[in-house]
């Protein structure tokens, strides 16, 4: 009795381990379809730039270079874009009693971006039981911080324009930016 039931717990540990897994080989698939929606619901949350908030728009330098990992570094990539997904949430996490925006569609994204990190974290993780961890890397020490400025960068910006309803555009606009960014980022997970 007790080895059939350590022989029903090794199963489901094998298979749970080979779901798992998969779940990683297939991370660049689940990622582009989020993401993809992601940008849809940021189009849709806000509908078109309003042409008032045209003065506000402003270029916060959105540090693409220092971001593109070589193609041997796909682990760099994940970190870089669950780092950007993250600041994503953040942002969209903060006042947004002046953007006039569907409640609902600011949900799904939230959800959205909630669910590409959780992914991501998953995969790292388990890569991380067999690699050195990354935060040790200091080739993705300098990217990081060039990232966080430009996220600090946003963060100020809202709180300098009392998060009005054209600040939010602006960072609504500046926001589908990062997140080609990430498209791009994705497609170099697939190779």
């Amino acid at each position: 009795m007790t080895t059939m039931c350590l022989l029903h717990i090794c199963l489901v540990l094998l298979f749970s381990t080979e779901i798992y897994s998969l779940d990683c080989n297939l991370l660049h698939f689940q990622q582009n379809k989020v993401n993809t929606e992601s940008l849809e619901l940021l189009n849709k949350m806000g509908g078109q730039f309003p042409l008032q908030c045209l003065n506000e728009n402003r270029n916060f330098e959105f540090p693409q270079k220092a971001l593109r990992p070589r193609e041997s570094q796909k682990e760099n990539a994940k970190v870089v874009i669950q780092e950007i997904l993250q600041q994503i949430f953040y942002i969209f996490s903060k006042n947004l009693t002046q953007a006039a925006w569907d409640r609902s569609f600011i949900e799904l994204f939230q959800n959205g971006l909630h669910q590409q990190t959780e992914q991501l974290e998953k995969c790292l993780h388990s890569e991380m039981e067999n690699k050195t961890p990354y935060l040790g890397n200091e080739k993705l020490l300098s990217p990081m911080l060039k990232l966080k400025k430009y996220f600090k960068k946003i963060g100020d910006f809202l709180k300098e324009k009392q998060y009005s309803l054209c600040a939010w555009e602006t960072i609504r606009l500046e926001m589908g930016r990062c997140l080609l960014f990430v498209d791009q980022l994705i497609k170099r997970l697939q190779n």
